[in-house]
């Protein structure tokens, strides 16, 4: 072979090595286990979930379960939440994401627990809570879901 076909055949070589290595960014679907920290450390909810992002930002939740006791969370329990992938950054999706968590008896809302924060670089959702309600449930301080297993 002459000179000029090696170095074409290995600059091709080089090329579809470098297709084959960029692979997309991880979405958000998956189980998520999620910790919510009081200001002053301690855990003050933990809970799973899964989720699957449907159209736009809107995410579907399901298999949502309270991992310790919640006191202020009796059934029935909703749940809604969105992500807005507006990058992607250390192979995975980034962006801004939200959550609530709510207790409701008939048509009336009991209390709220809210979500506001961002998945990052490293794959995580993380950010600050509130809980709003009745007597005795409401609360603020951060939080962090993990992926354990994508979808």
């Amino acid at each position: 072979m002459t000179c000029a076909r090696i170095t074409s055949l290995l600059l091709l070589s080089c090329f579809l090595a470098g297709c084959a290595s960029s692979r997309p960014a991880k979405k958000i679907d998956g189980i998520w286990n999620a910790n919510l920290q009081n200001p002053d450390g301690s855990v003050a909810y933990t809970f799973m979930a899964t989720l699957a992002q449907t159209t736009g930002s809107n995410v579907d939740v399901s298999s949502f379960l309270f991992t310790a006791t919640a006191p202020c969370f009796t059934d029935p329990i909703g749940q809604t939440a969105m992500f807005d992938a507006t990058g992607h950054s250390g192979g995975f999706e980034t962006g801004p994401f939200g959550m609530s968590i709510a207790t409701a008896h008939g048509t009336m809302v009991e209390n709220t627990l809210t979500l506001d924060g961002s998945r990052g670089s490293d794959g995580n959702i993380s950010g600050s809570w509130t809980l709003t309600g009745l007597a005795g449930c409401s609360g603020g301080g951060t939080y962090t879901l993990t992926a354990l297993k994508p979808l």
